[in-house]
């Protein structure tokens, strides 16, 4: 391959890079609209704002996933902990009113 070409396939493969990164923003996007609808859900109905439980039922099924997409499983149970920290801050100050 010439440097031309690897110049070429690499800013080919920079923007498909590009594109999912913008995919992923506004997936999570979407994911943090329906977690703050649940957050909203359990302040009304004074529901702790974590639940162990189902955390746990979600870590299992993304590491399985994970290994199913050929994804490293610590990676998306730590991708997954740092979402859900967010998700309780932001239930938390729901059941708080702020």
């Amino acid at each position: 391959m010439s440097d031309d070409a690897a110049r070429a396939e690499l800013l080919r493969l920079r923007a498909s890079i590009d594109n999912i990164d913008a995919a992923l923003i506004y997936m999570l996007a979407e994911r943090f609209r329906c977690t703050q609808q649940v957050g909203r859900l359990k302040a009304e109905h004074e529901m702790p704002a974590s639940d162990p439980g189902r955390e746990e039922q979600q870590v299992a099924r993304l590491r399985a996933l994970a290994e199913e997409a050929h994804l490293d499983p610590e990676f998306a149970e730590k991708w997954f902990n740092f979402v859900v920290a967010e998700v309780i801050r932001h239930h938390t100050e729901a059941a708080e009113g702020r």
